[in-house]
C-alpha cells in the first residue's frame, strides 16, 4: 500500500484545497494517472498515482484545506500494476481478501454514505473532520448550519455552532420587528431569494493581496493620456507583413511592454521592491502581464522582456494567456515579476486605480482607446485616439516627481514607436 500525498509546490504556497476527485474508492488506476485536482492561492495542480493500483481510501474529501506533505489517500497495489509481491501473486491476495470479513480498521465510505450510517445526522453531508468535532463536542449535525451552498458540513460550521451554542441567550423580545422576507401585516409570507457561494481559495487570496498592498504601501496613483494614433498607423502598415513572417498579430500589450521596459531603466526605483529598510533594485525586467481567467485574475510573467523582440513578447502574452483560461498556468509561470501591467480597456474601463502588486512598488494601467478631439495647434482641432493611461506606485520609495516623469517617459515613447520602439 502506498500512500497519496499532497506535494511540494513552492515556497510561497504552505496549503491547498481538494478541488474534486476524479476516481472513487475502489477504481484502478495506472501510474501517472490523474487522481485529484488541488486547488492552492495561484494555480490548480493535478495530482497524479506514483504506482498502478487500486485506490483504497480517500482520507480527504473535497472541499477540504490540506497541507503539504498531508496524506489524503491511499494506493493498494492491484490488478493495475503495482509492486512485484502484488503483481506476481494476484490470485492469493484476491481469495485473502474474499477470506477476511472487513478490514480491522473500516475504511470511512464517502460522505453520503456515512451521513446515512449515522442515525444522530441522517441528513446532512459532511467532512470527515466535520463529524469527528461534532461527536466530540457531543453535537448532531442536524443542528449544525452550513454556509455552504449544498449544504456540507465543514469544521468551521461546528465550531461556529458551538460558539453560538455557548454564547448566553438573548431576553426576549416585545414584539418581532418587520423584515424584507416577513411582511409587517397580513398576507403572505415572501422570502427573497438569494445564492451563497463560497469564495474559492485563488478569489479569497486575491482579496487578502489586495487589502494588505492598500495597508501596506503608500499607494498612489498618477495620470496622463497617449494619443495612439502613431501606434495604430504603425500596426495598420505592418501587421500584414508582421504576422506573414512571425505568425503572431502585432498587438498593443507589446509596445506597452517595450514603453514600460524602456522607462524603467531611466527610473530604477520603480523596478525595485522593499525589504525591512532596504531597498533592492532589480537589474532585469520581468514584467507581468494581468490576465483574467474564471478564478480571478492572475498575473503570469514575460521573462527578460527587454531582451525580446516585439514578436516574442506577442507569443508570450498570447502563451500565458492561454494557459490562464485553461487553468495549466504553472506556478514558475507566477513567479517572481519586477513590474506588472494590466489593461483594463479589453472591459471598456476609460479610467481606474490599479493596486499594488505587492511586493512590486509599481503598476501600470492601460485603458479604452476613444476618439477625443485634441489640439494641434492654436487653430486646429483633430479627433484622435486617445488612452489614459495610469501608474499606481509605492510613494514609500517612489517620489510623485519620478512617477509622473516615468509615466511621462512612457507616453513619449509610444507616441513615437517607430523611433524608439521598433528595433531593425
Amino acid at each position: 500500500m502506498s500512500e497519496i500525498k499532497v506535494p511540494a509546490m513552492g515556497e510561497s504556497i504552505t496549503e491547498g484545497t481538494v478541488s474534486r476527485w476524479m476516481v472513487k474508492e475502489g477504481d484502478t488506476v495506472n501510474q501517472g494517472d490523474v487522481l485529484l485536482e488541488l486547488e492552492t492561492d495561484k494555480v490548480n495542480i493535478e495530482i497524479s498515482a506514483e504506482e498502478s493500483g487500486v485506490l483504497e481510501k480517500i482520507i480527504r474529501q473535497e472541499g477540504e484545506t490540506v497541507e503539504i506533505g498531508e496524506t489524503i489517500g491511499t494506493l493498494s497495489a492491484g490488478a493495475g500494476g503495482g509492486s512485484g509481491a502484488s503483481a506476481s501473486q494476484p490470485a492469493a491476495t484476491e481469495q485473502k481478501q474474499a477470506s477476511v470479513p472487513a478490514p480491522e480498521a473500516p475504511t470511512p465510505p464517502p460522505a453520503p454514505v456515512a451521513a446515512a450510517a449515522d442515525s444522530s445526522d441522517s441528513s446532512k453531508t459532511a467532512s470527515p473532520s466535520a463529524r469527528k468535532l461534532a461527536r466530540e463536542r457531543g453535537i448532531e449535525l442536524d443542528q449544525v448550519q452550513s454556509k455552504d451552498p449544498i449544504g456540507r458540513v465543514y469544521q468551521d460550521d461546528v465550531k461556529s455552532h458551538t460558539t453560538q451554542a455557548a454564547a448566553p441567550s438573548a431576553p426576549p423580545a416585545k414584539a418581532p420587528a418587520a423584515s424584507p422576507s416577513a411582511p409587517a401585516s397580513g398576507g403572505s409570507t415572501y422570502t427573497k431569494p438569494v445564492e451563497r457561494q463560497r469564495m474559492s481559495r485563488r478569489r479569497a487570496t486575491i482579496a487578502k493581496r489586495l487589502v494588505e498592498a492598500q495597508q501596506t504601501a503608500a499607494m498612489l496613483t498618477t495620470f496622463n493620456e497617449v494619443d495612439m494614433t502613431a501606434i495604430m498607423d504603425v500596426r495598420k502598415r505592418r501587421k500584414d507583413k508582421f504576422k506573414e513572417k512571425h505568425e503572431i498579430n502585432l498587438g498593443f500589450m507589446s509596445f506597452f511592454t517595450k514603453a514600460v521596459v524602456g522607462a524603467l531603466k531611466k527610473f530604477p526605483t520603480i523596478n525595485a521592491e522593499i525589504d525591512g529598510e532596504d531597498v533592492v533594485l532589480k537589474k532585469y525586467y520581468d514584467i507581468g502581464i494581468a490576465v483574467s481567467a474564471k478564478e480571478g485574475l492572475v498575473v503570469p510573467v514575460v521573462r527578460d522582456a527587454d531582451r525580446l523582440g516585439f514578436a516574442e513578447i506577442e507569443k508570450s502574452i498570447a502563451d500565458l494567456a492561454s494557459k490562464a483560461r485553461s487553468n495549466t498556468l504553472a506556478l514558475s509561470d507566477l513567479q517572481g515579476g519586477t513590474f506588472t501591467i494590466t489593461n483594463g480597456g479589453t472591459f471598456g474601463s476609460l479610467l481606474s486605480t490599479p493596486i499594488l502588486n505587492t511586493p512590486q512598488v509599481g503598476i501600470l494601467g492601460m485603458h479604452k482607446i476613444q476618439l477625443r478631439p485634441v489640439a494641434i495647434d492654436a487653430e486646429r482641432m483633430e479627433n484622435r485616439p486617445m488612452m489614459y493611461i495610469a501608474l499606481s506606485y509605492d510613494h514609500r520609495i517612489i517620489d510623485g516627481s519620478e512617477a509622473v516623469r516615468f509615466l511621462v517617459t512612457v507616453k513619449e515613447l509610444l507616441e513615437d514607436p517607430e523611433s524608439l520602439l521598433i528595433e531593425g
